[in-house]
């Protein structure tokens, strides 16, 4: 695997979440000919059935929406031209308090020791330069991404590598301008709770605290449209609502915390990539 001068490796919890936070680098780094590589957890068998039926709902199968999204996420890796998708295919956790939390299997019951011997294994084969994850909350909370941030940050330490490391985030500016853009767009027209707006008001970093800042506008249809190609989960992805210039206009910068880094450069930085090439 010489041949491939940089590598990109982008550590994920749920089929569609590559494209959610990382879809414009993915893209981005393809064009430029690095190699990327797709590390996805979980099977994504708690996330919406045909119909848009709910888990623990009659009807909703888990195995069925696993498979579903499975070839979900293949389309999306197509669309964004990922060189590599490895699935760890354990499975899906549910949001935080639900009962499928403590199912065994679960990637949230799974020995982090364990996930994180796998990891390292892909990481040694594919020896990357860049690694990109979630941060210790998993960016919102969800159990998988929490789970994915310790067994990535376990199999680094695994390893002799030593790769430039990020953790996904947004700036506090860009979740207020979320908000605004969730009012005008929502189907009720409502204020949000109270307490909803309070936790989104938390999400991600005030802007002075992120590192890098890497545009991606030119992807912009590529990763609305690896969005769009997760169509089961089209009721829960509020992007799509938008269209393509109005979500690239949005989303059209992708942010990072540098938290491991041998080059020295500065930052911030507007390439993830900055001090290797």
């Amino acid at each position: 695997m010489n041949d491939w001068p940089l590598t990109l490796m982008a550590v994920h919890a749920h089929p569609d979440d590559e494209a959610t936070g990382t879809g414009g680098v993915l893209a981005r780094y393809a064009a430029e000919g690095i190699r990327t590589v797709l590390v996805t957890c979980t099977d994504g068998g708690c996330g919406d059935g045909p119909g848009g039926v709910k888990p623990g709902d009659p009807g909703h199968d888990p195995a069925a929406v696993a498979s579903m999204r499975r070839q979900e996420l293949e389309a999306s890796c197509e669309v964004l031209k990922v060189s590599h998708l490895e699935m760890l295919d354990y499975a899906d956790s549910g949001m935080m308090g639900w009962l499928t939390n403590d199912a065994p299997g679960s990637f949230w019951q799974t020995p982090v020791e364990e996930g994180a011997a796998r990891l390292a294994e892909l990481m040694r084969r594919y020896q990357p330069d860049v690694v990109v994850t979630y941060d210790e909350n998993g960016f919102y909370g969800h159990p998988d991404h929490i789970q994915a941030h310790r067994i990535t940050m376990a199999a680094l330490a695994m390893t002799a590598l030593t790769p430039k490391v990020y953790w996904t985030t947004a700036p506090r500016s860009m979740m207020q301008r979320f908000g605004e853009v969730m009012r005008e767009f929502g189907a009720d027209g409502q204020e949000p709770d109270p307490a909803e707006a309070a936790a989104m008001a938390e999400i991600g970093l005030p802007d002075e605290e992120i590192t890098t800042w890497v545009d991606t506008t030119a992807f912009g249809g590529q990763k609305f449209d690896a969005l769009a190609a997760h169509a089961s989960q089209g009721e829960n992805i509020f992007f799509l609502g938008m269209g393509k210039e109005r979500f690239t206009e949005l989303m059209g910068v992708e942010t990072f915390v540098r938290v491991q880094d041998t080059t020295g450069a500065a930052v911030p930085e507007n390439d993830l990539f900055a001090g290797l090439r």
